[in-house]
């Protein structure tokens, strides 16, 4: 039971033997253990500053993306504003342009039907004429049978027509 209950002879030993690692810890092993502790706790404070810089950076790049999110919207809705207005000025456009077309095209036809017609009444007022002399020739025919009658009758009518 000598561990147990040590005597003085191990206890001296004993502590000869602890005051000799105490000594060797405290010379060589303890100021590189307490400069690691000081450098681990450095380093840790160093990541929580950097983390904190690092958690304002991300507000403020969300910020950002919250305002470039809201121009990107606001330019879109400018845009599809631009391309409605567009499309209804260009319906605007196709509606006059073809209302334009549509009066060139009944200007046309009004002008054709008047062309035509003046075309037929001229055609018309030929034949009338023809079918009048022809029908004059006729009766003339019949009431003069003689020709000394018709070349009488004939000056009488020159001389009623003034001549230019």
């Amino acid at each position: 039971m000598g561990l147990v209950n040590p005597e003085l002879g191990t206890f001296i030993w004993m502590f000869i033997a602890f005051a000799s690692v105490f000594f060797l810890l405290k010379k060589y092993a303890w100021p590189s253990i307490v400069d690691a502790i000081e450098e681990r706790n450095d380093s840790i404070k160093e990541a929580l500053l950097s983390a904190e810089s690092a958690k304002e950076e991300m507000a403020k790049l969300q910020a950002d993306n919250q305002k470039i999110l809201k121009e990107a919207r606001r330019e879109r809705e400018n845009m599809i504003k631009e391309a409605k207005e567009l499309g209804e000025q260009i319906v605007r456009e196709a509606k006059s342009k073809a209302t334009e077309e549509a009066e060139k095209v009944v200007e046309s036809a009004r002008q054709a039907i008047e062309s035509d017609k003046t075309a037929a009444l001229s055609e018309i007022k030929a034949q009338v004429a023809s079918l009048s002399v022809q029908i004059a020739e006729k009766v003339l025919r019949r009431q003069f049978a003689d020709d000394q009658q018709q070349k009488d009758y004939f000056q009488e009518l020159m001389k009623e027509v003034k001549l230019n």
